[in-house]
């Protein structure tokens, strides 16, 4: 899954906040809605607007971001 399918950031919606593709249901609503427990699919009872492959592209976009892309470096300035 690419959650650049289903997450859109524009700065004239919510505020360039990042959002379900085509609704103004910000990631973030979906994400503290699966982190109180809800399923995707009751995510999207509640947001009708909202798919499935949504709430789980909002999900992969949350890992994406949690990924450590830095490269680790020592004390000394060397690159791991």
């Amino acid at each position: 899954m690419d959650w650049r399918d289903y997450i859109t950031v524009d700065p004239n919606v919510c505020h360039g906040q990042a959002c379900i593709a085509g609704t103004r249901v910000m990631v973030t609503v979906i994400l503290d809605n699966l982190a109180a427990g809800l399923t995707a699919r009751g995510i999207t009872e509640s947001y009708p607007q909202a798919r499935v492959e949504s709430a789980l592209g909002a999900a992969a976009r949350a890992g994406w971001l949690g990924q450590d892309r830095s490269p680790a470096v020592t004390l000394d300035g060397t690159v791991l």
